[in-house]
């Protein structure tokens, strides 16, 4: 078996750790009145290349730059994420198949004015355009509300009365989308007992696509969803709505199986089990944490004390949408240094001028050593050898 190990360049960006796929709570946790999501993931079964997973996180770590109106990134925006659920908007409701995305503070689902819109999607899905004219609880967002003047930083220079709360984004590759913000129903379930739950709803304002422009690829690639469920920090997140309303607590926890696909999102306090914690800083637009320091083995790293600060930028990203780990260079190269000497006969080999791979026959976890991050509060992330490496047969 051949052994293969990013070593080189386009890996720091703006100095941040971006850490994907961490598991918050274990599935068998009980969260008290709280919403809960079943999640499925985008590639189960699937056996993806690295470069695969790089080309989706390059996108997907662009779009964590867009702090505007963090609608997407580059290319269409309802593909850079890993995690999708189902969500029912509208009286009566309607089933969507929508991104769930912590990157994100909007909402939104394609609508019945998009001509541009893709009717399928990731595996054949059957894609739903919303039309206010069917649910009875659908009602306009008008540019002088409140949650009109959050996600656009502001009043309108023109501002009419009962004129629409309208939104216009532009990516990086030239495609677009625009549209309007409607208000409704999102239903969903909630915890009633142990491992029992119920359908319950609450109003929340989102955006309606109402035209998109792809520069590249078929309106109907089989990458699209309905949208995204956004559940960034900011007040115009789902999460935030909902606990405005007191429908939820402010807090989520996830359990994310990367390998066999699928996992929970729930909104609330958790029960049981006990689990350790470490707080966000604050000030950041994404859920940014407070790295102290990694450990391979029994040898800690000798870090800058200032690392995370460089730029303005502070502390790691956690992101449900991003495969890989991202590290600083300075972080990154002596991290592979001190994991390669545990095993100085390597005969390292470059592969398209980016990865570093080697021959092992025997067991990467008796091999080489396990590799700790070690966050604010203690907490602690031990990741094993065949975690990291990325084999090839």
């Amino acid at each position: 078996m051949t052994t293969m190990i990013m070593w080189k360049n386009n890996i720091s960006f703006s100095q941040k750790l971006i850490i994907a796929s961490i598991v918050l709570i274990f599935c068998t946790s009980t969260v008290s009145s709280s919403a809960i999501f079943s999640l499925k993931f985008r590639y189960a079964g699937t056996n993806r290349s690295l470069n695969s997973l790089k080309l989706h996180d390059t996108n997907r770590l662009q779009m964590l730059s867009n702090l505007d109106l963090p609608l997407g990134g580059t290319g269409r925006p309802d593909s850079s994420g890993l995690y999708y659920a189902k969500l029912g908007i509208g009286t009566p409701p309607k089933s969507f198949y929508v991104q769930v995305d912590t990157g994100s503070d909007i909402t939104w689902v394609n609508c019945i004015e998009c001509t541009e819109c893709p009717r399928r999607g990731y595996h054949g899905i059957e894609l739903t355009l919303y039309d206010p004219k069917d649910s009875l609880t659908a009602q306009n967002v008008s540019c002088d509300e409140p949650f009109c003047l959050e996600v656009n930083g502001g009043p309108f220079q023109v501002c009419k009365a009962n004129e629409s709360c309208s939104f216009a984004e532009f990516y990086g590759d030239g495609s677009s989308s625009t549209g309007y913000f409607m208000q409704d129903i999102v239903h969903y379930d909630q915890v009633s007992g142990d491992l029992q739950t119920t359908t319950a709803n609450g109003s929340i304002s989102f955006g309606c696509s109402a035209g998109q422009y792809v520069d590249r690829g078929s309106p109907n690639s089989d990458e699209s969803l309905d949208g995204i469920l956004g559940f960034g920090k900011s007040n115009s997140s789902v999460i935030s709505q909902l606990a405005s309303s007191g429908q939820v607590k402010k807090m989520f926890a996830h359990c994310l199986d990367g390998v066999n696909g699928g996992g929970i999102f729930a909104i609330g306090t958790i029960v049981k089990p006990r689990v350790n914690t470490t707080p966000l800083l604050q000030n950041e637009p994404h859920y940014n944490v407070n790295m102290t320091g990694v450990k391979v083995g029994n040898y800690s790293l000798d870090l800058p004390s200032n690392l995370y600060e460089l730029g303005g930028k502070r502390g790691a990203i956690i992101d449900i949408g991003t495969t890989l780990a991202y590290l600083p260079q300075v972080v990154y190269e002596p991290l592979v240094i001190q994991i390669l000497s545990q095993q100085p006969n390597l005969k390292l080999v470059n592969v398209q001028d980016q990865y570093t791979c080697f021959k092992y026959t025997e067991s990467v976890d008796d091999g080489f050593p396990p590799v700790t991050f070690y966050f604010g509060s203690g907490l602690s992330m031990t990741v094993q050898p065949n975690q990291y490496f990325f084999p090839v047969f």
